[in-house]
């Protein structure tokens, strides 16, 4: 092993051991190499690995100290295990954070899309340019619901490369997933039915759910693991529940992807009940390392499991082109999409059939897998090297968020005002639960080029939950 490495061990090792505690002063560079017989050069490349992985933090002629890190959020959080909601009302504060993500001037971390920069945009306006000059009159009904043929057997053959069975014919394009989850919600239940959803969750199924009059049933989860299927099952016994709506794979906010195993076992829980499962899988894409995960679709054997999902996190956001792999919803699903917004863009339909039917799909999302890896871990480390002790960061193999807790005494929604005064924007964790139990966490976007102002904007957010504790 090189003798840089040796010491970066060494040093890592006594932080571990906290005979260095978080913001202590190293020994200086002089006094480390007196003390290890390195050599300067030695030292110094020990000491910049060590500032690179967030271990520890140089201060202009000061020297160097041990990061006042956040750990680690790796354990079940002792919150109560289910919550109910007969009236859900969260709209209003929602708009106002995601409006405030708008402003050029905000640095976007409570944003929930990804950098637009990530995507293939020149391609994307030469597909539709090919398709806009080829339009025909005949071409706004044929792409009606269940939407472009074309389209939806690409969707199936990508089913069917994973294994999964699913006929152009149960593919119903919409306006972007929001709209898929939302039909197949309300294709399943009635006003004043109950719906399980995950605590915390993504704030649009608790606007649906306020939207159409429904009841909440809210299971709270393990950040590594999910929602605890034992508690499920109780609340299936002992509420009428029509529905569930359930990310499975990199969970927003949280972050986590359900086991293979603990996706079957769901399926098969849900069927027993006649619960339909409608599956928020937008994020699956976007998952790090060589294995995709499968969604939980994969184990549906009744058309009980509504497979929703779009190109806005991986593709392009602008043209909202989303679907739903609805099974034996799919007929009713046309009729509510024919009741509302009649239909998806015609244009935007034809331009992604046509990008598709190129490879060009495939090679852009290994792109951008391995520029958000790179950029998660670049804004972990600043944020461990920033948050104050005893903030938690929640860690996950995927996506673009982290999920933050804050010591309990640092209220989120306060951090994410005064943020603002210094344009930066964050998610408060109330944005993803109808109660309180998530006052003190927040969601940061993680998919940004870093560069110094998004390190200063960290620092910046470290002071001021500092200054909250």
């Amino acid at each position: 092993m090189a003798k840089y490495l040796q010491l970066v061990e060494q040093i890592q090792a006594q932080i571990d051991a906290e005979i260095w505690l978080p913001g202590e002063k190293l020994p200086s560079l002089r006094d480390q190499v007196s003390q290890s017989g390195m050599s300067l050069m030695t030292v110094m490349h020990a000491y910049q690995v060590l500032e690179s992985q967030g271990s520890i933090v140089s201060r202009p002629q000061s020297g160097y100290y041990v990061a006042p890190r956040a750990e680690f959020l790796s354990q079940p959080v002792n919150h109560q295990k289910v919550q109910l909601a007969e009236a859900v009302d969260i709209n209003s504060f929602i708009f106002d954070v995601l409006q405030a993500c708008r402003d050029p001037l905000i640095i976007p971390f409570g944003s929930a899309f990804p950098d637009p920069e990530l995507f293939p945009q020149r391609q994307l306006m030469r597909a539709l340019n090919h398709v806009s000059h080829r339009l025909t009159p005949g071409d706004a009904i044929n792409n009606l619901p269940p939407g472009n043929e074309a389209l939806r057997k690409t969707l199936a053959r990508r089913y069917a490369q994973q294994g999964i069975a699913v006929s152009p014919d149960e593919i119903v394009i919409t306006n972007g997933a929001m709209e898929s989850l939302s039909l197949s919600l309300q294709a399943v239940t009635e006003p004043g039915d109950w719906v399980v959803v995950e605590n915390p969750t993504f704030y649009g199924a608790l606007q649906a759910i306020e939207r159409l009059k429904l009841k909440a049933v809210a299971i709270a989860t393990d950040p590594q693991h999910g929602m605890d299927l034992n508690e499920l099952e109780q609340a299936l016994k002992r509420w009428p529940i029509k529905a569930c709506w359930l990310m499975t794979n990199q969970q927003n906010p949280v972050g986590f992807t359900l086991s293979r195993e603990k996706k079957k076992a769901l399926v098969a829980l849900l069927a027993a009940h006649q619960v339909a499962l409608i599956e928020d899988d937008v994020y699956s894409e976007l998952y790090f390392g060589a294995d995709k995960p499968l969604p939980a679709k994969t184990f549906d054997r009744q058309g009980n499991v509504l497979h929703c999902s779009s190109f806005s996190k991986n593709l392009v956001a602008g043209f909202r082109v989303g679907w739903v792999a609805a099974g034996k919803q799919a007929q009713r699903i046309q009729r509510l999409q024919l009741m509302s917004t009649l239909a998806t863009s015609a244009p935007m339909q034809l331009a992604l059939a046509n990008y598709l039917s190129t490879r060009s799909y495939d090679s852009h999302l290994r792109k951008l897998r391995q520029v958000l890896e790179q950029r998660k871990n670049l804004a972990r480390q600043s944020l461990k090297r920033h948050l104050p002790y005893g903030a938690k960061i929640n860690d996950s193999r995927g996506g673009y968020f982290l999920w933050i807790e804050l010591p309990g005494q640092v209220n989120a929604t306060q951090l994410y005002y005064r943020a603002l005064g210094h344009n930066i924007s964050i998610a408060p964790g109330s944005m993803f639960s109808s109660g309180q139990q998530y006052a003190n966490y927040f969601r940061f976007n993680t998919s940004w080029p870093w560069d110094s102002a998004q390190e200063a904007a960290v620092a910046i957010l470290g002071g001021l939950i500092a200054a909250m504790m």
